[in-house]
């Protein structure tokens, strides 16, 4: 298991090579991101101690004359299409008020015309040194909202309900965006009116820490495995029977199928720091579900369940790569075990979630049974081995041996959180209830 930091460095393929005699004094190992006119490309990691440092520069130059001479991948033309207006949702509790400048700060260099950023302020208390003030002082483009329901899904419901935006764009505050985030975000919805959901990129913003490397090895980052290619996911047969809604068909641009896999595994489709919906789809059973996410009982699952049904209604999802956002995993090992513990619990929490708001998901469920049964078993073999499997989509992807890359442990603390889901889901369904009663005003 690696235990030295690993650089993350974005190379534009058309401004020559980054200096290595820097990497190299602080890294073995690098992240090489080609970029080529803002759009990402590739990933390459590199060992650039093992040889001498001209033949790393050597072997990225080969790199960079190699994706010069693949077609470029143009983005999608708005042609005469008006780009929408956007609003970016950022719940945030001030844990870290350092993570929430830097977010502030990549979210005021983004070049987008019609955009305004909604902070949501979801403490339950506000302490009398409160850094948020001075976080915000200054920006004209952020407005702030206090939602005091403990929760990211009230968070964001909250954020929804302060903007009349064409589109709602949801980050975090350990996150940082590329300048042409919203730009990409915007130009997929013009292009393809068919998809009420645009999710792009995550890349790590940093590889410090053992506990950084073991997220992007065990769990392959946000999103499972990480692609460069703009994909269509559509439901297999749109307004067909639970079964045969419950699977996904991922198409390239060009309308080749790329592969098939379980809704209920629609991680794969995006994650919840990098997504955007169109405000017409955030209604009714679209708009999250309070008792799923961070600071409930079901610790999460609320933007698995949001994609789920814009699926199961027979709308797509569209992942743009060039909407690349870059997240600050955990740093402390401690962090990773909860953040895994509350994977599997939010999980198994939103499957409940989804077969109480609408029986036909327990048909769908059903349908995945055989192939999920397998994939699980195998799945939980293999991570318990300390092996990273080939997905993280335990009703989808295949599994495989490899080098051990990551303690048991973690896998132990998600697998366990599967079995708290459903109850963790019951009590957190209960909690909204009552808050909701608390909120309701008074005759």
């Amino acid at each position: 298991m690696p235990d030295t930091p690993v650089g993350v460095v974005l190379v534009d393929t058309e401004q020559g090579l980054p200096d290595l005699e820097d990497l190299r004094a602080r890294y073995r190992t690098v992240w090489f991101v080609l970029r080529r006119g803002g759009r990402p490309l590739s990933l390459h990691e590199m060992d650039i101690r093992r040889d001498a440092t001209a033949h790393a520069g050597a072997a990225l130059e080969q790199l960079i004359a190699e994706a010069h001479e693949e077609p470029f991948p143009q983005g999608p033309s708005t042609g005469s299409r008006r780009l929408p207006s956007i609003a970016v949702v950022i719940p945030t509790i001030v844990e870290r008020s350092d993570e929430l400048v830097a977010c502030l700060d990549a979210l005021a260099a983004v070049e987008y015309d019609r955009f305004e950023v909604v902070l949501v302020d979801n403490r339950r208390t506000i302490p009398d040194d409160d850094p948020l003030p001075a976080a915000l002082a200054g920006r004209a483009r952020v407005r702030c909202v206090r939602e005091a329901r403990p929760g990211i899904s009230a968070a964001r419901n909250a954020g929804v309900a302060a903007t009349t935006a064409d589109v709602v764009a949801f980050t975090d505050d350990d996150v940082h965006v590329d300048t042409g985030w919203l730009r990409a975000i915007g130009t997929r919805f013009a292009e393809h009116p068919d998809e009420d959901v645009v999710s792009g990129l995550v890349l790590p913003s940093e590889l410090e820490t053992p506990s950084q490397l073991m997220f992007e090895r065990y769990y392959g980052g946000f999103s499972g495995e990480r692609t460069f290619a703009p994909t269509s996911f559509r439901v297999k047969r749109p307004g067909g029977p639970p079964w045969a809604r419950a699977s996904v068909v991922a198409r390239d641009d060009e309308g080749r199928e790329m592969r098939r896999f379980a809704l209920y595994g629609a991680g794969a489709c995006g994650a919840g720091c990098n997504i955007a919906f169109r405000r017409t789809a955030l209604y009714g059973p679209l708009l999250f579900d309070l008792a799923l996410g961070t600071g409930t009982p079901a610790r999460g699952g609320e933007d698995l369940a949001a994609m789920i049904a814009v699926l199961w209604r027979g709308r797509g999802i569209g992942y743009e790569p060039a909407a690349t956002v870059h997240h600050q995993h955990r740093r402390e090992y401690d962090e990773l075990l909860r953040q895994m513990s509350g994977y599997g619990t939010g999980f198994t929490a939103m499957l409940t979630s989804l077969v109480l708001h609408d029986r036909g998901h327990l048909l769908g469920l059903v349908g995945q049974v055989p192939k999920a049964a397998v994939r699980l078993g195998r799945g939980a073999t293999t991570r318990l081995r300390g092996h990273r499997p080939q997905t993280p989509d335990a009703l989808d992807g295949a599994t495989s041996g490899g080098e051990r890359t990551f303690p048991p442990e973690l896998a132990r603390r998600e697998l366990a959180g599967y079995l708290r889901g459903p109850g963790a889901y019951l009590r957190s369904r209960r909690a909204a209830r009552v808050g909701a009663d608390t909120a309701r005003p008074r005759a």
